[in-house]
Formats: C-alpha cells, structure tokens, sequence
C-alpha cells in the first residue's frame, strides 16, 4: 500500500502525472491534450482540450451496469413522502427536466437560478442544467428577498425553477412571495419560472412568465435530450458566497476539474463503492450539497439521500433510521446536528442496525473535541472531520483513509489532501513558519487543484484581489483562516482572519448583516461580530448606536426595537442571518483613524482578554460593549 505521505508528495512533485491517473475515474468525450495550464497564476485551466459532461458522468454512464440500482433517495418527513429512483429512472427524469428548460429558451452557457426547497426536482434541475451545459445557481431556500434580487441581478438567469413552499419543523415557509419581490427588486427580470407546485401553499401566477412544471413535464414524458459535451474549463455552476463586504461573491466552478476532483474525493477520502449508499444531511443550498449529495456520490455510483426534514422529526432516530433501511455505508453532516442529537434520548443512537456505515464524517464548522467525543462513543463508529470551503468544493484537509488508514485527532480536521500545497503562512512577514503549534494563516500554494473555483462569476479582479493578494509579498491562495499543525501534520484550526462567521455551518458576512440592519431607520451606527456559541459553534451579535436612543430607554422598549431590527434581518437577508442578540451602545470601540475593533469587541463577548487598545479613541467605548453583554 502506498503510504499516504508518497502520495500526496507526489500530487504536488509530479502534478500532471498524479491527475492524469485520477482523471481515469470519470468518462472523456474527447481526451484532454493538457493537464493543466497554468500559464496565466492564479488562474489554472484544468484537463485543457479536453470535453466532458458532468450530468453523463453522474447518470448516463451508470445505465450500462447498474441501470436498476437506487440513485437518488428523496425522502420527506415533513411532507410523509419517500421515493426512490433507480438510475434508469433518474436518467429519465433529468432529460424531462433538460426538455423543459430547453423549451423554456435555456441553452448552453445561459444561467439558470434554482430557489427550492429539498425536492428531488431540485436535483433533477441541476442534472439538466449540467446536461445541456447551461449553468446552474443554487439559493438557499433560507434567503430572502433581497439576498435572492442581488444573486438574480449577478447572474443574470434566463430561467429560475422555484416552488410554492418548503417546510421546516412542520411548518409551510412560502417561497413564491419572496421570488417576486425579489426579481422585482432586481434590475435583471428572467424571461420565464418555473413553478414546482408542492400543494403547500397558494400563490398568485405571473401571466406570460410563470410556467407550471407538472404541465410541462407530461409534454415531455418521452423525450430524448443528449448531453451536451462541454469544454474541461465550461462553468458548470455558480455558487453565492458571503464575502467582506456586503456584495456575495458567485463562485465559479468549471466541469472536468471538478469531476475528476469529486470521483477521486469519493475514493480516497469518503471509501465511497458504487452501488453502496451515501447520506449527506445537508442543503443543496450549500456547497456540500453540490458536491456530497447531488454530484460525488451519483459520479461515484452511489444512491444518495436527499432529505427534507429535522434530525429530531419525528424523533431523534429518523436519521439512523435511514441508515439501517438504505444500508448507508458514508453519512456526512455538520457538527451542530451533533450538538442537537447530544440533547436527545441517546436511546436512539442505539435503536437502529448501524453495522452498514464505514464512518460519520462532520465538517463545515470546526468540530469541538466533546462532541467529536460523545458522538463517536455514542454510535460506535469513525467520526472524521473534514475542512474545506465553498471556493474549493471538497477536502482542503481531511484523513485519507482510502488511500492509507490513519488515525483520528479530535479537534483536528486532519492533514492537507493530496493536490492541496497547504502552507501555514506569518501574517506579518509572508513568511512560511515550519514550527510546530505556531499560529499561522492557512494558505495555499497555486496552482489550486482541479474543483477549485476557477474565478469569481464575472469579476476576475474581485477573484485575485480578494483570494491571492493578502499574503504579504507571496501569492498564494489565503483561506483566511487561522490554524496549527502539530509534529505529526496534523492541522487545527483557530478561526477566521477576517469578517466571515460560521452560524451552524452557514457561513456569513457580518458587512451584509450589517447594511441590513443601518437599513433601519433609527440605526445610526452597527458592528456584527461572531459570538462562540455552544450549540451553533458561533452567532451573531449586534451592537447598535441608535440616532434616537430614548427609545430604548426600558427594557421592554428595548425588546421592541430589537425585534424590529431583527425584522428587518428577516426581511432582507432571511433568518439565517438574524442576530442572536441585538445590544444598544451609546458609542463603539474604534481606533483613532475610525476602524472598528472588531476583534476586541468579540474578545469581550466571549470573555477573552482584548489586547493592546493604546490605538483605541475612546476607553469608555469597550466598557459599554462589557455592560450591555452582563445585562
């Protein structure tokens, strides 16, 4: 067996013959005649002359050998309904959904926006996107209206595929209301939408516009569409990112790299084996839900579950419940549900015939060493972290147990993958530290491997600006992230460089929150920062300067407010991104040149020491921060 070390020395040493061997993993139309270009850094163009497809990759290919096998497992315990469809049927499925999007004018390269909830025709949209080469863009059904307008107007969608309503909790969360405000707040109208209709809730119809997919899709029960085979480098997605400043970044991702990328990942890190099943608890609102519930294990052979639901709905066993009845061999989730499950009757952990699962992997938060702890004696199984981010699309780091087994560190999301060159880097002099358990910035040298992001949508400048730039006198790409690696490789990490939080694995800008909240009109100043938080791993906490702050004056009046600036949180950006808390100050620690000291406020919150304050222009400031988070 290759030793895991040899191998990833061999992914960064001999680049092009290390993916020229993983590229074996999916099918070519035409093979590629480059591994990678990278003639222009940062930009790498991946399997260069090469054509592919990633809906024939995750589909079409498996018709031969497994065509009766289940591929994709939608199961809903909020609507009562579980449904599986073999690969055949999926097949059949996706070239329906193709047909209507072609009749809809959508053709290759156009953009089309998908704002639904966990459905299974919400993955057979992105197959057929992915089909005839047009690009998808996914929006978390948790995003509001404003959050959606400003994703239509980047990407500027032919189509959106949408539906009346999702549900959480037992509860209807209407979704047409939002979609039509939203694109009537976009300066971009799509020509059409259209509607998946779930019987949840009414909503009115936009005449010449809105095109109901039951109609269209017993039109189409029969017809044909072939894939459309792409370039390596053709945008296969967009996905919308929260940044520094208020403006999302669309992460663009190409075809072949991410492919490749993916069938390795499912080999190497995930042990996927086609015809076993794989459950990510996730969103395809997320990255994760992209690569781990739609395309990796579908790419792999695998059945995947797409599931609408609570961890604890009906009861906390529902998900082992689906373990034991699908046979799922790799379950992947987030720590917070975790955290949540730890809250229940542990006698459901052991209710259920879990001898089919090979390990639980967690990751889009850092995993705490307690409940990595407690949920590994809890189910008797691997727990393995795993770290990475929208921009990469899989694994920056993680424990390659396809490749070699090794140990598990709790706390740690393991060592760097195979293609990634990660380097932990000295803020201040760029240079690269090699001492063990010394605090570093996490960055990566270029080129990034295949299913990384190739730019940002639109905005090339924005991608190098923002990703290759803030190494002093290096350009590399900079995970802004904090972290260690102890003696033995294995890496920790501390946090975040910069203004993004990480809310139960969604990741925020605290700039958007922030413009959110000024957007009220007795807001006269705000600062957002992310609180530690037991359960969520972090939350957002406000602090507001009011321009009329008799208004808050009681406590009772201050509730009021607090509450109709959280309505405003709501209302724009969606209640994934309300503040836990929102706290009135009468001033904010700032430093003599006006820039916030976030960081010293989020050290009070959390009960840290601040630091150096000498730069600070009013002491008092902090103090006020310190008395409104006892009171």
């Amino acid at each position: 067996m290759t030793s895991y070390a040899d191998f990833h020395r061999r992914s960064i040493e001999d680049r092009d013959g290390f993916w020229t061997e993983q590229a074996q993993l999916i099918d070519w139309q035409t093979p590629f005649n480059q591994v990678c270009d990278y003639s222009k850094p940062p930009f790498a163009n991946w399997f260069a002359g090469g054509k592919t497809n990633l809906c024939y990759n995750a589909v079409d290919r498996h018709l031969a050998t497994r065509p009766d096998q289940n591929a994709l497992i939608f199961v809903s315990t909020e609507t009562d309904i579980e449904k599986a469809y073999s690969f055949r049927e999926l097949h059949s499925e996706v070239q329906r959904m193709a047909a209507i999007l072609k009749d809809l004018g959508v053709s290759k390269g156009d953009r089309v926006l998908i704002y639904m909830p966990m459905v299974a025709e919400a993955c057979f949209a992105m197959l057929a996107c992915a089909r005839i080469g047009a690009i998808h863009s996914v929006v978390f059904g948790g995003f509001a209206s404003h959050s959606l307008a400003s994703r239509i107007e980047d990407a500027k969608p032919v189509a959106i595929i949408s539906s009346d309503a999702g549900m959480r909790g037992g509860k209807v969360v209407p979704y047409k209301h939002l979609l039509d405000e939203a694109v009537s707040l976009s300066a971009h109208k799509p020509s059409k939408v259209l509607m998946v209709d779930r019987a949840l809730s009414d909503f009115p119809k936009v005449a010449g516009r809105d095109e109901d997919y039951a109609t269209l899709r017993a039109k189409h029960m029969d017809t044909l569409v072939p894939c459309e085979w792409v370039d390596s480098s053709h945008p296969s997605y967009i996905l919308y990112t929260s940044g520094t400043t208020g403006k999302p970044k669309g992460v663009q991702r190409d075809t072949a790299g991410y492919a490749v990328a993916l069938a390795a990942s499912m080999k190497h890190i995930y042990m996927g084996v086609p015809g076993e099943t794989y459950f990510s608890t996730s969103d395809i609102g997320w990255v994760v839900g992209h690569s781990y519930i739609i395309y990796g294990p579908l790419i792999a052979g695998m059945a995947t579950i797409m599931y609408e639901g609570l961890p604890i709905r009906p009861d906390a066993g529902i998900w082992w419940k689906l373990v034991e009845k699908y046979q799922v061999s790799v379950m992947f989730s987030a720590p917070t549900a975790a955290r949540v499950l730890r809250k229940q009757d542990e006698s459901f952990l052991t209710k259920y015939d879990l001898s089919s699962l090979k390990a639980l992997f967690l990751a889009g938060e850092p995993l705490d060493e307690p409940t990595a702890t407690w949920i590994s004696g809890a189910i008797n199984k691997p727990i393995i972290d795993n770290y990475w981010q929208t921009e990469t699309g899989w694994p920056i780091m993680a424990i390659c147990n396809g490749v070699e087994p090794a140990a598990t560190k709790f706390g740690s999301p393991g060592k760097a993958v195979y293609g990634f060159d990660v380097r932990l880097i000295d803020e201040t002099t760029g240079e690269e530290i090699h001492e063990a358990n010394k605090k570093g910035v996490i960055a990566v040298e270029g080129p990034l491997p295949p299913g990384c992001l190739q730019t940002i949508w639109g905005d090339d400048e924005r991608f190098v600006k923002t990703y290759w730039s803030s190494i002093h006198n290096r350009v590399m790409y900079s995970t802004f992230d904090w972290g260690v690696k102890d003696e033995d490789g294995y890496f920790f990490i501390l946090g975040r460089t910069d203004d993004v939080i990480n809310v139960a694995g969604h990741r925020l800008g605290t700039r958007e929150i922030e413009e959110s909240i000024s957007s009220h009109t007795n807001v006269a100043e705000v600062a957002v920062v992310g609180v530690a938080d037991q359960l969520k791993g972090q939350v957002a906490v406000a602090f507001v300067v009011l321009k009329d702050p008799s208004v808050a004056n009681t406590e009772a009046d201050a509730k009021k407010v607090e509450a109709a600036i959280m309505k405003v949180v709501d209302e724009q950006l969606g209640a994934v991104a309300r503040p836990a808390r929102v706290r009135f100050v009468h001033v904010l620690p700032k430093t003599r040149s006006g820039k916030l000291l976030r960081r010293a406020i989020q050290a009070v919150c959390e009960g840290r020491d601040p630091g150096d304050l000498t730069t600070m222009e009013d002491p008092g400031a902090l103090q006020q921060i310190k008395d409104s988070v006892v009171s």
